[in-house]
């Protein structure tokens, strides 16, 4: 029997590496329906996605012992040309995908790359924004975090490959979004297409999916009974009682703000007080504006009207020099765009308050052993861990978190939360934060702000969580 992909790897060590990522993996998937890989942070998820498309070893150096089959081929003599044409791929970060201005562009160009009819790319360019809800000519640059996944499956959807496998699609899309995504990849697989899917939110992508594979300690394990095993992994974290530190006084003012881009109004006219001590957190649908106001609020970006009164140290100056972000320490939502250092240790201590409080939050954050590793080199969930830490062992007085639990197991998540709560409560900092993750929300906040349309629809405490996520999808 031809699978649509067969992986037979004996192992697989990337250059560098004393010890295998992957051993004595026998995987396979078929055409018609969606397969999950699930697995511990870390545990080689994405290594063997980027063994299936080609990535590996074509673009990143290893030794692999085995062989990778699509429809009964062995593609070791194949280009990545050649295996695009068969499978497509939505990586982790959708952002370092994306490379042209506009979406139309952007859409266009993996169909002009296979010399696909003019007129038929444009009828594809319609199709695939009509599917993910966006609009031809919105400027890449302007996109939310959800929109450039959106933006990166609708491309990948245009060049009509058959095998499609997304690492993390929910990781940045709303509870509708993401919905409306796995709708889709649900109706492309009854249309005969084979999807993989690599997703920590397991919870959300029961009712989706036809098969599950475990990768455990570097070997696939095809999990027998997928309910059961995806029902023990369904655990939202209990918020636990303790004191709000939230003072009378301020640390933000917000007046009035505005901000567009291309012409598209992001926010529009938004006001509110943060206080300091409280922990407050940001909902709303991709593209309403929270990363925006978030990177007002850090300095990162100018408004076009209205102001943000600082009252975290009158000591600070108006422009964001090292004094303000020593102050405030902002978490991306790449954490690409904060890792430079040559290892993780280095990555900890660069700005920490000391070196000593740095490795205790290594230790907590579960990061002892990857000291020595470059950031890069790790996986998404752990570099998240890393720039966390390495934020908080800053001892900010305002923590800024834009998706700060993506790429997370469940382990993992009870572990981030407990020890960003922990630590809220040692440094009495000021916290906000932005999740689509509903499993964690509730945890990480005090009040809540709800956004919709640049502006605030909602504002109160932890019970507007629960209401903004059974909104528009079943939990």
């Amino acid at each position: 029997m031809s699978w649509a992909v067969q992986v037979e790897v004996r192992t697989f060590t990337y250059d560098g590496c004393q010890s295998p990522v992957l051993r004595d993996v026998d995987f396979y998937m078929d055409y018609g329906q969606v397969t999950l890989l699930s697995g511990l942070s870390g545990c080689g998820k994405s290594t063997l996605l980027s063994l299936i498309n080609g990535v590996i070893p074509r673009m990143t150096g290893g030794k692999l012992d085995g062989r990778i089959l699509v429809d009964g081929e062995d593609m070791a003599g194949h280009t990545m040309s050649q295996i695009s044409r068969k499978v497509g791929s939505v990586l982790q970060n959708a952002e370092s995908q994306i490379i042209h201005q506009s979406v139309e562009d952007e859409i266009a160009f993996g169909c002009e790359n296979f010399g696909v009819d003019p007129a038929e790319i444009d009828r594809c360019i319609d199709h695939s924004c009509t599917l993910l809800d966006l609009e031809r000519g919105w400027a890449t640059r302007t996109l939310s975090g959800g929109q450039k996944q959106r933006l990166v499956t609708a491309s990948t959807l245009a060049m009509g490959a058959d095998i499609l496998i997304f690492d993390e699609p929910l990781a940045n899309l709303d509870q509708q979004g993401a919905h409306e995504l796995l709708t889709l990849l649900r109706a492309l697989a009854g249309q005969g297409k084979a999807v993989l899917l690599v997703e920590h939110r397991l919870d959300v992508v029961l009712p989706y999916v036809d098969v599950v594979w475990e990768l455990r300690e570097g070997s696939a394990h095809l999990v027998p009974d997928k309910a059961a095993y995806l029902g023990s992994q369904v655990n939202v974290i209990q918020d636990t009682p303790a004191d709000c530190l939230a003072a009378p006084s301020l640390a933000l003012r917000v007046s009035r703000l505005t901000k567009g881009f291309e012409g598209r109004a992001v926010l529009d006219g938004l006001s509110f007080d943060l206080m300091a001590g409280e922990r407050l957190l940001l909902l709303g649908e991709n593209g309403c504006g929270k990363s925006t106001l978030l990177s007002l609020l850090a300095r990162l970006l100018k408004a076009d009207g209205g102001t943000v009164e600082q009252f975290l140290d009158p000591a600070l100056r108006e422009k964001a020099d090292r004094r303000w972000f020593q102050a405030v320490g902002v978490v991306y939502q790449n954490p690409n765009y904060q890792l430079f250092m040559p290892s993780v240790a280095d990555e900890l201590t660069f700005a920490a308050a000391s070196r000593d409080y740095a490795l205790d939050l290594a230790m907590r954050f579960g990061l002892t052993d990857l000291l020595e590793r470059h950031p890069h080199s790790l996986s998404e969930g752990q570099k998240r861990r890393v720039t966390i830490a390495a934020i908080l062992a800053q001892k900010p007085k305002l923590l800024l978190l834009d998706e700060p639990t993506v790429g997370q197991d469940y382990a993992g998540l009870h572990q981030l939360v407990e020890v960003l709560n922990a630590v809220h409560r040692e440094q009495c900092n000021t916290m906000v934060t932005i999740t689509h993750d509903f499993r964690c929300a509730t945890a990480l906040c005090d009040r809540v702000l709800w956004l919709e349309n640049g502006n605030i629809l909602h504002q109160g405490n932890k019970g507007l969580v629960k209401q903004f996520f059974h909104r528009n999808a079943a939990i």
